[in-house]
């Protein structure tokens, strides 16, 4: 165990130097209710082997999408570390408090891990968790993947998510980390990206990152996890880590969010009765479904349209929703430059 608290004050029981397999908690100690005196676990696990790259795996950063969780472990007791070359740090449930009631955010604050980086290692127990991997994991790695998906709320055509950094070699090689890990679409995050996600920490740190959206709807899609655990294989033998050349995946497309009025979004409380589906080609004035006023039935319903061409990328997994909600996620595709 470390003996000395980090500056973030979470402790890691796990041994990161050691080589060979090793399991242990991050340290959360945060005093509440249900755990006035001692700490929240956030297991974190090491698969050490020879010299190579170290490699940062995270899912559960919101605590109801859970392909990448599973697809995390069932590598973690896939992979042999003497046959590694480097070094897999693994944190399938970043977010453990929020993991464990199946919730997008943390019980104990409210707050949404992925929009609390750079965190504060004098905050909340949210804050604490992104000061944690930002401050104390980040440095260790040279490439990073966050597994996301829809959670219970929305539903993702599945992507990979690289980073457009101001840094064009940093952005050229989250790019090279998307088209390794082999998923037939990649969602190139641009001016409109949230820097206080983890990718934005990745940047900051300048550490090679993508991050994913696996389908979603709060539960394990097979299919959608099998191409994750593919996906991460693919991207540890891109680096080195293990032996063998990744799967091609030809017929890869970019598209990217451009503007946030492409989009759709509730303009009232209400039912939406969607009528379209993630990883469709759309055009402006398209059929997207009707809104219907349950709680009003004498009220006519709306007709509901696509607002711009492009591609829906996620939508709405909810039926009641309130106003100000975001029903379809529409982007456009985007050339990538020619090397």
């Amino acid at each position: 165990m470390t003996e000395t608290p980090p500056a973030s004050g979470m402790l890691v029981t796990t041994d990161l130097a050691a080589l060979g397999q090793h399991f242990g908690d991050a340290m959360l100690r945060w005093s509440d209710n249900s755990n006035p005196l001692g700490y929240h676990p956030i297991p974190v696990i090491s698969l050490k082997g020879g010299e190579g790259p170290v490699v940062l795996l995270t899912g559960g950063t919101h605590g109801d999408e859970f392909e990448g969780p599973s697809a995390i472990m069932r590598l973690v007791q896939r992979l042999d570390p003497s046959l590694m070359h480097g070094q897999i740090i693994a944190i399938p449930a970043l977010n453990m408090p929020a993991v464990s009631v199946s919730s997008r955010v943390t019980p104990l604050d409210g707050a949404n891990l992925n929009r609390a980086f750079p965190g504060d290692s004098q905050g909340g127990p949210t804050a604490m968790i992104a000061d944690f991997l930002q401050a104390q994991i980040l440095p260790l790695c040279d490439a990073a993947i966050d597994l996301h998906s829809g959670g219970r709320a929305s539903f993702f055509q599945p992507c990979t998510l690289p980073t457009k950094t101001p840094d064009a070699e940093l952005a050229s090689t989250n790019m090279d980390l998307a088209h390794a890990f082999g998923l037939p679409l990649i969602w190139r995050l641009g001016p409109l990206n949230d820097n206080r996600s983890l990718n934005g920490a990745a940047e900051r740190a300048g550490v090679p990152m993508i991050a994913t959206e696996l389908g979603g709807g709060g539960g394990v899609d097979p299919d959608i996890t099998d191409a994750a655990e593919t996906g991460i294989l693919n991207v540890l033998r891109h680096l080195g880590v293990l032996d063998g050349e990744p799967a091609p995946a030809p017929g890869q497309r970019t598209v990217e969010l451009v503007e946030p009025g492409d989009s759709l979004f509730a303009r009232a409380d209400g039912l939406f009765d969607r009528a379209i589906r993630a990883g469709q080609d759309v055009v402006a004035g398209d059929f997207a479904g009707q809104f219907h006023y349950v709680g009003e039935p004498e009220r006519p319903s709306d007709t509901l349209r696509i607002p711009r061409d492009g591609m829906v990328l996620a939508h709405s997994n909810r039926g009641m929703v309130k106003r100000g909600e975001l029903l379809a996620l529409i982007v456009r595709d985007v050339k990538e430059p020619t090397p």
